[in-house]
């Protein structure tokens, strides 16, 4: 497993500064698939809607192919491969996530792991040709890490660079 956000402070322990809580992490096994595609596809992205069924799972697409905008959030960026990034410690390379901002307005307080098992999941997704589907593990924040969040749930809305 990747290394997830730092948990709330022990006893006589301090709270997790600004900067250092993320919103999104990804398994080995996740990091391993993205690798995988990202050798097929190139460069990788992810979005989560607030749909039913498939749609409420995390889609990966070639990153631009799902065009966002202000109704989206970016929850920040996966690391995989490389020194303290996911996976197998290849090439390092970041995957940016997405979530549509009407969703985000329910998960705000929750820390997000993509992870992948075995299954079919949606057509749409790069992954489901390979018998597999990603889907979300997640925890809510501890009170000091979404402090440390900035406690409003900010994140970057519409495209990004």
């Amino acid at each position: 497993m990747s290394t997830p956000a730092p948990l709330a402070p022990e006893a006589g322990q301090s709270p997790p500064s600004p900067g250092s809580v993320e919103r999104v992490a990804v398994t080995e096994a996740a990091a391993a698939m993205l690798t995988q595609l990202r050798a097929q596809h190139g460069e990788l992205m992810f979005h989560q809607s607030g749909g039913c069924c498939d749609g409420s799972s995390p889609m990966c697409y070639p990153d631009g192919d799902f065009l966002t905008g202000d109704a989206d959030v970016h929850l920040g960026d996966l690391r995989v491969g490389g020194v303290g990034g996911a996976g197998d410690g290849g090439e390092p390379f970041r995957v940016p996530v997405w979530m549509s901002r009407s969703q985000f307005e329910y998960w705000k307080h929750t820390h997000l792991t993509i992870d992948v098992v075995p299954g079919r999941g949606a057509g749409f997704s790069l992954e489901a040709p390979e018998g597999v589907r990603f889907l979300i593990r997640s925890r809510v924040f501890s009170d000091a890490e979404y402090a440390a969040l900035g406690g409003d749930g900010s994140v970057t809305v519409g495209v990004t660079a």
